[in-house]
């Protein structure tokens, strides 16, 4: 188990030695954010700009329209609603070349309580033309998308828990901006993609993100072992969507279960609505908070109070599915 942030500290500081003009700019949080490791090795290119989270965006913002390649980061509550009028002028509206890379995303920032447990940013960042959204599901996957970001010309938004988490990302397999990954059962994207449409392969298929993605496996061992099929499918890309694996697991499947660690209005859930409305009126389930702020306690706990542990999503899955 690891924590995502941890390897994204790791990633900055390849990266950095790879690629000069790669800067980081952090809001004084640099010890939780992990992106010490980046000013302990190169401290010329890194800039603690204090609590200061708009001024951060907007000096990054001065970065990139220089040619540099700026990952700002802070706590994603900071990095999204404290400075989104930075971000939607400086850096969206201008398409500059920044990359928002927030840690402790979700419920499970846990015991700090419902001030700092966004559950807002993914549909903040989702809806700005250009924006790029990602919400990788554990260590090994934040590594390859925090590679992919600076790959893609444009904005990107990266959001990081804060917890450690078990690998579910599958060996062998690439994050590549635009599309899922099969992380259950052993087949391919391009297979279920593949595969004739409209017969029924799978009783029920997660499309998941971030920690929820775990969840879900869990979840689909439960079903498994009442003779519900279930397949489980990463979607750490959330703009842009995978439509073709979105529309694919929906004709082969009886229900689709979307799940996140975020608000089921405007996230992960909304863009597979909106995906399967316009293109294949399908039976969704989202799983999710239910338009409601988040409250202290510890990560599982909060998970269990939300009803997003693998064994919850099981019994409304099953709910659903009679």
């Amino acid at each position: 188990m690891r924590a995502a942030r941890d390897a994204y500290g790791e990633v900055l500081v390849e990266l950095g030695k790879e690629n000069e003009n790669i800067v980081v700019l952090d809001a004084d949080l640099s010890s939780s954010t992990k992106t010490a490791v980046f000013a302990k090795a190169f401290p010329e290119r890194f800039f603690n700009m204090g609590i200061a989270e708009a001024n951060m965006m907007g000096v990054a913002a001065g970065l990139a329209s220089a040619g540099k390649v700026p990952f700002a980061s802070t706590f994603a509550v900071f990095a999204t609603g404290r400075v989104y009028d930075q971000i939607r002028q400086s850096i969206a509206y201008a398409g500059f070349n920044v990359k928002i890379v927030a840690t402790h995303g979700g419920l499970t920032v846990g015991p700090d309580g419902a001030t700092h447990q966004a559950l807002e940013d993914i549909a903040l960042m989702r809806v700005l033309p250009g924006m790029t959204v990602i919400v990788p599901s554990d260590a090994e996957e934040t590594k390859q998308a925090v590679r992919a970001s600076v790959d893609h010309m444009g904005p990107v938004y990266i959001r990081l828990g804060r917890e450690a988490v078990p690998d579910v990302f599958p060996a062998g397999a690439v994050f590549e901006i635009g599309k899922g990954n099969m992380v259950r059962p052993d087949v391919s994207r391009e297979q279920v993609i593949a595969a004739p449409p409209y017969t029924l392969k799978f009783d029920v298929s997660f499309i998941a993100c971030g920690v929820m993605v775990k969840e879900c496996l869990d979840a689909a061992s439960i079903l498994e072992s009442e003779g519900i099929k279930a397949a489980v499918a990463g979607f750490a890309s959330i703009k842009p969507f995978d439509a073709d694996l979105c529309l694919a697991l929906a004709r082969q499947s009886r229900l689709i279960v979307a799940a996140e660690e975020h608000s089921v209005i405007g996230g992960l859930g909304g863009a597979v609505c909106e995906c399967l409305a316009e293109n294949h009126p399908a039976r969704v389930l989202r799983i999710g908070v239910n338009d409601r702020f988040g409250e202290s306690g510890s990560a599982r706990e909060l998970l269990a109070a939300y009803g997003l542990t693998g064994s919850s999503i099981a019994e409304k899955v099953m709910a659903a599915l009679r």
